[in-house]
């Protein structure tokens, strides 16, 4: 490209011309070779931040009134726009490079769930046995709900126990939940509200509710703690050398959905999941994995991927090791061919929130997880639902404090419930009576 004038820069030519020689990339060109990457990164922000602005001015377009009621500055439309708001890029981006439709993200998805189904080693799960569901324990709690210790078959020579809990005055089917513990030798107990501590309790609260609760336990733990000690996944892995521990744990909270289903309290169109920590991280890939999941909360997950300089603990040598045919490529810096925020776009246009702290491990990887996160919110933009969709951040820590639990239970009654159950009223002077003196 020629550019004349006093001052001006001469011939910019491309980072190769300048190595074949010639007049317009010689004295006369007063610009390194690196300018074409600098122009090019340059014209393609330009053209990104005017297809944002298209977008943006569609949704404007195409957004109704909210209410009609609500009190609006009479200058609002006379104002003039002082600048723009500049648009946030980062390496997130990938997930809506060239998706500009919702047959763009389809076709997309499609290609995502089959490379999460590949880092799951999913086509090496077992071949799924009849339930042959057995409860051991029954008892009724507070007179409110009867919780049970059940069991039930994953594999042909293996079985999973769990609690369910199951409210007592039930007017109809109920919603249910799939509450999914952290790393805690007996995680049942824990969720059931027997042991350690209560803000953990999600079964007992989740009952106290009007929710059906299955707790399900962590293969490696509770009646299935291996003889090396709980989460070692060494034998895990002779058994089943070509399948990963996420697989496995996700196949059987999947298979916990199908007890749920066998249950004529509930109705099987509305069931939900959400966990802390290693159960947080379990309910997305859940809710990725199984459709039948309709509103999920990941309450303290673990970091993604990229922009974590612990990622080497998906993949570890010893102990709990997540996902083990990925190490020899993490070890050499190369990222598996998916990450975590194209794994939770697969729930999309399903309900899902992220809850998590900025003080909750590295600092700078968690805030990465908040562009990550602005990234996904896209994606329910563009199906249309971006009320599915939902994340809060705090300085709590790895915590399950008390916000965060309301903010989870509430998200399970806004998408779980019927509309009734979430509805607030207008004080009617039917509900006043006159103050004594």
């Amino acid at each position: 490209m020629p550019a004349y004038g006093d001052y001006g820069p001469g011939y910019i030519g491309t980072r190769i011309a300048y190595t074949q020689g010639g007049y317009e990339t010689g004295i006369v060109s007063r610009v390194a070779p690196k300018v074409e990457q600098v122009l090019t990164a340059a014209m393609r922000t330009l053209l990104q931040a005017d297809q944002n602005k298209n977008r943006a001015k569609n949704k404007q377009e195409e957004k109704p009134e909210e209410n009609q009621n609500e009190q609006r500055d009479p200058g609002e439309k006379k104002q003039a726009t002082l600048f723009e708001v500049p648009e946030i890029h980062s390496s997130w981006d990938d997930l809506t490079d060239g998706i500009d439709t919702k047959a763009d993200w389809r076709k997309r998805r499609s290609e995502l769930k089959k490379k999460y189904l590949e880092l799951l080693r999913d086509q090496h799960k077992p071949e799924k046995p009849p339930l042959d569901l057995k409860v051991h324990e029954d008892v009724v709690v507070d007179g409110l709900y009867r919780r049970q210790l059940i069991s039930y078959a994953v594999e042909s020579d293996e079985r999973a126990h769990a609690y369910l809990g199951i409210p007592l005055k039930l007017t109809g089917k109920a919603p249910a939940v799939v509450a999914l513990h952290g790393t805690y030798e007996f995680g049942k107990k824990q969720a059931a509200g027997l042991i350690d501590n209560p803000d953990k309790a999600y079964l007992d609260h989740l009952c106290r509710r009007g929710y059906v609760v299955i707790a399900p336990e962590h293969f490696v733990s509770g009646h299935r703690v291996p003889p090396e000690g709980p989460y070692e996944t060494g034998a895990f892995y002779k058994k089943h050398p070509q399948w990963t521990a996420v697989g496995k744990f996700t196949y059987e909270h999947s298979i916990a959905i199908d007890v749920l289903q066998t249950l004529d309290q509930v109705d099987g169109n509305r069931i939900g999941a959400l966990g802390h920590s290693l159960g947080g991280h379990g309910t997305f890939f859940l809710a990725a994995y199984d459709d039948r999941i309709k509103a999920s909360a990941c309450n303290c997950g673990a970091s993604f991927f990229r922009h974590n300089p612990r990622v080497t603990a998906w993949a570890r040598d010893h102990w709990y090791i997540y996902f083990k045919p990925i190490r020899p490529g993490l070890v050499k810096n190369e990222m598996p061919a998916i990450d975590f925020h194209e794994i939770i776009a697969l729930i999309a246009p399903r309900a899902f929130m992220d809850l998590s702290g900025l003080n909750d491990g590295h600092g700078p990887t968690q805030r990465q997880r908040l562009l990550m996160l602005m990234k996904i919110m896209e994606i329910y933009e563009l199906e249309e639902v971006p009320h599915n969709f939902g994340f809060y951040v705090h300085g709590r820590g790895h915590s399950v404090a008390h916000e965060s639990r309301q903010l989870m239970y509430g998200w399970m009654d806004s998408h779980l419930k019927p509309p009734a159950a979430t509805e607030t009223q207008l004080v009617t002077p039917k509900s006043e009576t006159a103050s004594s003196p």
